[in-house]
């Protein structure tokens, strides 16, 4: 009887497919890619299971990094810069190399976010990204002297706080949803949400999620979207005291960018091996309260890391 299929293949099945048989186009970021609209896949998550790619080795760390940033509601890059995080780096790089002219470098731009207080308030900042619409999500109120204006209310809606006592309370509910994808505040944003909704569905004793990504780099956002997608679903589960179901990912625009040729060649010459397992060390107070410390990865024996450039 053959042997069950990795489910890696279906990821590597989706970047074939694009590379191969999607529409080209320019893009915002004048690189270009091949695109195809719509695609599902599906990763149990029973037993520790974990969607890490071993077809490249994925620094599953720093996914691990921002997705504890984000939900501590941060949207400025000096504390993933402090723990040597650079993957939101360049949106705020480009915006100062642009507004001064200086033709500096990544190491010496985020030298200054560490040692410069107000440099990083003023040139660390993504807007409200992620972080802000996941737990600080704007609420408006009248104004006490004009109550014909709104003004900010003190205290956003904490979407993530909301999700957690919904699973715990009423598991069978069909709202069991948070999103970054606030219209309000897109142009605000260094980048508006790519990993945007996020949904989840209790069976029995067990937890599952879907997230809806409007856009996805499969060469270099799809590795870390979706071990973090299924992190959080870890976290969840544990935090309501689920069982992990599975992870099901959907992408809007899937897409390939043209300069990333080498990375489909060499990744698709590769097969899968091993089934890495992700382990939660201890259950913190609150959702909020995990560390990196807490996670470990073992089984993860991927092949060598391809490099490939970001367009930004």
């Amino acid at each position: 009887m053959p042997s069950p299929r990795h489910p890696e293949h279906q990821y590597l099945d989706l970047l074939r497919q694009v590379w191969t048989q999607g529409d080209e186009r320019r893009d915002r970021t004048g690189v270009g890619t091949r695109s195809l609209f719509g695609a599902t896949l599906r990763f149990p998550l029973a037993d520790d299971a974990i969607p890490l790619l071993t077809t490249k080795r994925v620094a599953w760390k720093v996914a691990a990094r921002e997705m504890l940033w984000f939900l501590s509601g941060s949207t400025n890059i000096r504390p993933l810069v402090e723990q040597k995080v650079h993957i939101w780096t360049d949106w705020p790089l480009a915006r100062y190399r642009a507004h001064s002219g200086e033709a500096i470098d990544r190491d010496t731009f985020e030298q200054r976010i560490l040692d410069d207080d107000a440099f990083a308030a003023e040139w660390g900042d993504l807007g409200p990204v992620y972080g802000k619409q996941w737990v600080d999500w704007p609420r408006f109120e009248p104004d006490a002297v004009h109550p014909e204006l709104f003004r900010r209310a003190s205290t956003g809606i904490n979407q993530i706080a909301m999700l957690v006592h919904g699973l715990r309370h009423n598991p069978a509910s069909r709202r069991h949803i948070f999103t970054g994808w606030n219209v309000a505040e897109l142009e605000e944003m260094a980048l508006p949400p790519c990993h945007m909704t996020y949904q989840y569905h209790v069976s029995g004793d067990r937890l599952s999620g879907m997230l809806w990504q409007r856009s996805c780099d499969l060469g270099l956002g799809f590795a870390f979207n979706a071990f973090s997608a299924a992190l959080l679903i870890r976290m969840l589960a544990q935090q309501c005291d689920l069982e992990p179901g599975e992870l099901v990912w959907s992408g809007g625009d899937a897409h390939v960018y043209l300069n990333h040729e080498h990375l489909v060649t060499e990744q698709l010459s590769r097969e899968p091996r091993g089934t890495p397992k992700l382990r939660i060390l201890r259950k913190p107070e609150s959702i909020f309260d995990y560390t990196i410390e807490d996670f470990e990865v073992v089984d993860y024996d991927p092949h060598p890391h391809i490099a490939a450039p970001v367009a930004v």
